[in-house]
C-alpha cells in the first residue's frame, strides 16, 4: 500500500498534523489535541497476530469494525495498543483495496473530529490553532 497516498490523505484533513513519536517509534497523527491515526510497525516481539507487522491504527464505527473484520480476517485486526471495539489495525502489506484504507482514514478523523469540544472544533474549522 502506498503510504505516501495514506499520508497525504491524514493530512488533507482541517488541522491535521503529525509527529513522530520518538518512544514508541510511530508516527501519530492528530486533530484538536487528540490522536486519529498512527502508522508504525509492531515490534517482531508482539503477541500475534501484531508480530513485526506495519499496520496503521484508525478510529472505527464498532458496527463497521465487525464488517470489515469478518471480510478481511487477516488483514483489519483489533487496535494495536487501543480499544479493540472502537480502534482498528490495518494491515499496510496486506491486499486491502486503496479506496478502502482511504474511506478508513476519513472515519477515523470524522469521528475523532466530532468528540472535540465546539470550540475546538470551531478553531479547527477556522484555521486557527486548536
Amino acid at each position: 500500500m502506498d503510504l505516501s497516498r495514506i499520508d497525504a490523505r491524514l493530512l488533507s484533513r482541517p488541522g491535521a498534523t503529525k509527529a513522530f513519536h520518538e518512544k514508541w517509534g510511530w508516527m501519530v497523527y492528530w486533530v484538536g489535541g487528540r490522536q486519529f491515526a498512527c502508522e508504525f510497525t509492531a515490534s517482531p516481539d508482539a503477541k500475534p497476530p501484531y508480530a513485526g507487522r506495519r499496520l496503521l491504527s484508525l478510529k472505527c464505527d464498532p458496527d463497521r469494525i465487525c464488517e470489515l473484520r469478518a471480510e478481511y480476517p487477516e488483514a483489519v485486526l483489533p487496535g494495536y495498543y487501543s480499544d479493540g471495539r472502537t480502534w482498528i489495525s490495518v494491515d499496510l502489506d496486506a491486499d486491502l483495496p486503496e479506496d478502502l484504507v482511504l474511506d478508513l482514514c476519513d472515519m477515523s478523523y470524522e469521528l475523532v473530529f466530532a468528540k472535540l469540544p465546539k470550540r475546538v472544533r470551531r478553531e479547527v474549522a477556522s484555521g486557527l490553532p486548536a
